[in-house]
């Protein structure tokens, strides 16, 4: 099939390697003229690497990632330890394949890479999605500088201010979930030496919360601090802050969070807006379909936005190969995604909900439970394999 795919970010990306790799026709368009070096930290568990694995990728992301030893959560101010997880061999060898720390531009860098390889023209720069036609011989996409691209169906990797989704259901704009995220990255020089092991650490507290670990062959700290904020005025999706409000964001915390507070660049700090979209009950037509954000924009609280994204691609081109024509493929897609996309969406709103209780005595209870629940939850996540789960 000839498929267009509007977005090249992670999802986007993916999607096109593994269509491509299937032997199908793929033109990405990218509203962007060049990518930079944006965004932080991500974490891709098993689920995640399995797709990629089968794509190639895990040299090249070995080669910059790093595989964390555990991953604790923490008492934002005592830095008491309310529960604690293995991850590193004993995680790889459960799941079949390694729970990773990368940083994004690293990631988006290397699925770029492969494409390129793959077919140096599959990738339209500069081309911004203005309209979409759908009819019964295929889908054709105007762009702002009034060309157009046609194929046999299209596929909406735009994010969570999707084009092709207001195509399929009109205008509806985000929701702002109350939250309001820091994040940035700190070279490992500006810490104590032995600031931290190989993991990943959640600090909890009142409305509030900060997430550390290492990135980029443990040469940057990543760093993301959520906060509840009343609204959000500014209409940028991102912007810098004055780093004096970040410091009083989290005065009083564990000597760990001030020492990032302290490293991080003061001109460099950069705080958003939290947003995502209700489950959708359907994100397809006969020939156009939504992956990642755009379908499912989903909370960064269980760290699986780019993994859903990831997993949806493979998915998606299993789906199309066992079809001969787009509506039925893109129907069985989106059968096999929207319970478990569903699931992860409202699961990652209520561990934030968690993650921000008030009083520590609920806080220490939840997390009773969850040392109870938490291995079914991890298997929830890493037990998938879009290489080859069953499809209905």
């Amino acid at each position: 099939m000839k498929i267009l795919i509007a977005g090249g970010g992670i999802g986007g990306l993916t999607a096109a390697l593994c269509l491509s790799q299937a032997g199908h026709d793929v033109t990405v368009l990218e509203r962007n003229t060049s990518f930079a070096d944006v965004g932080a930290g991500i974490q891709c568990g098993a689920n995640a690497i399995k797709v990629l694995d089968s794509l190639g990728l895990l040299p090249d992301l070995e080669s910059v990632a790093v595989q964390p030893e555990r991953v604790e959560f923490r008492d934002g101010v005592s830095g008491d330890v309310l529960y604690r997880t293995e991850f590193g061999q004993l995680y790889q060898a459960r799941y079949g394949a390694p729970y990773l720390h990368i940083h994004r531009a690293d990631l988006h860098d290397i699925l770029l890479a492969a494409l390129v390889k793959r077919d140096s023209g599959m990738v339209m720069r500069g081309a911004s999605v203005e309209t979409v036609a759908e009819d019964a011989a295929g889908v054709t996409v105007t762009l702002r500088d009034q060309s157009t691209v046609r194929g046999d169906c299209l596929i909406g990797a735009d994010g969570i201010h999707s084009i092709v989704r207001q195509s399929l259901f009109g205008e509806s704009s985000p929701r702002f979930t109350g939250n309001v995220a820091w994040r940035g990255v700190v070279p490992v020089e500006r810490l104590p030496h032995d600031f931290m092991p190989t993991q990943a650490i959640n600090f909890m507290g009142a409305r509030k919360h900060m997430v550390v670990y290492y990135v980029r062959s443990k040469q940057l700290l990543n760093f993301v601090g959520v906060v509840e904020s009343a609204s959000w005025n500014n209409e940028s999706w991102t912007e810098t802050a004055p780093w004096q409000e970040l410091k009083r964001d989290f005065a009083g915390w564990h000597p760990m969070v001030q020492q990032v507070v302290e490293a991080v660049d003061r001109d460099a700090c950069f705080k958003w807006a939290l947003h995502d979209h209700a489950p959708l009950t359907s994100w397809s037509s006969a020939r156009i379909s939504l992956l990642g954000d755009a379908a499912h924009a989903t909370l960064p609280f269980m760290a699986s936005g780019a993994a859903m994204a990831i997993e949806d691609a493979r998915v998606l081109q299993r789906a199309l190969d066992k079809h001969d024509t787009p509506m039925p493929g893109l129907a069985m897609y989106q059968r096999n995604r929207l319970s478990r996309t569903a699931k992860i969406q409202r699961d990652s709103a209520r561990f934030g909900t968690l993650y921000h209780l008030e009083h520590r005595w609920l806080l220490k209870q939840a997390f009773n439970v969850l040392s109870v629940v938490g291995r079914k939850k991890e298997r929830f996540l890493a037990g998938y394999d879009a290489n080859a789960v069953e499809l209905k």
